[in-house]
């Protein structure tokens, strides 16, 4: 059996409370790839989870954080006929991906893109797979239709932006940070708004002629729901991928029949297995050939951090200062 270092969670808390510590991998089993991690990206479900406020689901490790990551494959088990020991891969999983040793069934795996480092392939699974399966496996998203991007800025945001614009639709951005939104006009933003005092709701109606947005793509929860609402078109559709903004909101009824909306609540991580090697194969066929050198798509990353500053890279992301993701690297 294996050993391998592993970031840890003592107890909830502060980032004080990561510590970087040696845990057991078993073999792998039939159908799975055991990968030698390279990097992970971190997210706020790990700040979360480190709070104690996002337990892991069962089967998962308690007290190792980590939802995306690429690397290697060490070993296959039985059956597995997709790859071979060398490859370069990346992939979701619940939890655990903060190690250097990952058990993983080989079809939730991707094939890392020819030229792509490891470091930045890290940043791409958990944000390019949930915001293309919020976009269009949920909203159903179509060419020529408007999608508002709440924190536009972020791993999501960044990533959202990117598949909509290449799927022909209109993008509207939304940031309490003025900067970002300038950073995010060289990633090919067409329309900014600045939220001051949690409205945005008329500059994006504004922008779509007073129609409406069909899409709310939606990472902030209880403070946004009257105004993604009101922002939203008859008929438009809305995916929350995150509660940042609170779990409670005062909820305007009258707006969801007058305008026969559908409001979708989505999460990756607790998806049985079958419904995330569902995704990741598609993802894999679909999207995953557009990365790489001079490809259509592109991992927005902040910053790459050694893994032993996990600590400082948890109070960085609590600041909310940081653009795309940040990457945790062994080596």
């Amino acid at each position: 059996m294996p050993i391998a270092r592993a970031v840890r969670i003592k107890e909830p808390g502060g980032p004080e409370v990561l510590h970087i510590d040696r845990v057991p991998v078993d073999d792998p089993g039939a159908g799975q790839v055991l990968v030698e991690v390279a990097a992970a990206g971190l997210n706020r479900a790990d700040l979360m989870q480190r709070r104690g406020l996002y337990p892991a689901p069962p089967g998962v490790p308690a007290d190792v954080p980590g939802l995306e990551f690429a690397g290697r494959v060490a070993a296959v088990g039985d059956g597995v006929t997709s790859f071979t020991s060398g490859d370069a891969v990346m992939g979701i999983v619940g939890g655990g991906a903060m190690a250097t040793h990952l058990l993983v069934h080989e079809r939730e795996l991707i094939r890392v893109p020819e030229g792509l480092a490891l470091s930045h392939a890290a940043a791409i699974p958990e944000a390019f797979l949930t915001a293309y399966d919020a976009l269009f496996a949920q909203a159903d998203l179509a060419a020529g239709e408007h999608v508002l991007v709440h924190a536009v800025a972020s791993g999501v945001g960044t990533a959202a932006l990117q598949l909509a614009r290449l799927a022909g639709a209109r993008v509207i951005g939304t940031s309490r940070t003025e900067e970002k939104l300038d950073r995010c006009a060289e990633l090919g933003l067409p329309h900014a708004v600045h939220v001051k005092g949690g409205k945005f709701a008329e500059p994006a109606r504004e922008l779509t002629g007073g129609h409406g947005v069909e899409v709310v793509l939606d990472l902030i929860g209880g403070a946004y729901l009257e105004e993604n609402l009101a922002a939203l078109a008859v008929r438009g559709r809305m995916v929350t991928l995150g509660l940042m903004g609170g779990r409670e909101a005062n909820f305007p009824m009258g707006a969801l029949l007058r305008k026969r909306l559908t409001l979708h609540g989505s999460v990756l991580r607790s998806r049985p297995l079958e419904e995330k090697a569902a995704l990741a194969q598609t993802f894999a066929r679909r999207i995953a050939p557009l990365f790489g050198e001079g490809g259509a798509l592109q991992p927005v990353v902040d910053e790459v951090m050694p893994m032993t500053e996990i600590a400082e890279a948890h109070a960085r992301m609590e600041k909310n200062d940081t653009f795309g993701k940040l990457v945790l690297s062994w080596s």
